[in-house]
């Protein structure tokens, strides 16, 4: 008796949990999304290491576009964009750091000029991946 009722009474569960999942409401959106990227510190070498080897082994050149990165594979390119000022730079990682707390990515003189941070030192900024 009980297995003839469930029988009877299977399709109407089946129907009425398709139902409930079909009209589930949708996930509740974050009022705001945050943009993609790491955010940090920002700092830039300083004129005594040009010329030195980076880990990279490439040599640091001051008025290339370049930064050290801790994770980053050598070669990528970044976009490092300072907060405060809207201004990026697409830098290419060729060195690891900075291993100061805070600090995600350290710039070279040129890529500093280029956000304008040379006399501020250390800015807030985001970094993400620069498209191909």
């Amino acid at each position: 008796m009980r297995i003839a009722r469930a029988r009877r009474l299977a399709p109407a569960v089946a129907v009425a949990l398709a139902a409930a999942c079909a009209h589930a409401p949708p996930p509740a959106e974050p009022a705001h999304r945050p943009a993609p990227g790491e955010v940090g510190l920002a700092s830039y070498y300083g004129t005594e290491f040009h010329g030195r080897r980076t880990a990279s082994g490439a040599r640091y050149d001051e008025r290339a576009l370049t930064c050290a990165h801790p994770t980053a594979p050598f070669g990528t390119r970044l976009r490092v964009t300072d907060l405060e000022t809207g201004r990026s730079v697409v830098v290419t990682v060729n060195d690891r750091g900075p291993y100061a707390k805070g600090r995600v990515v350290d710039l070279s003189l040129a890529a500093a000029r280029k956000l304008g941070m040379v006399e501020r030192g250390l800015v807030r900024v985001r970094v993400e991946r620069a498209p191909e």
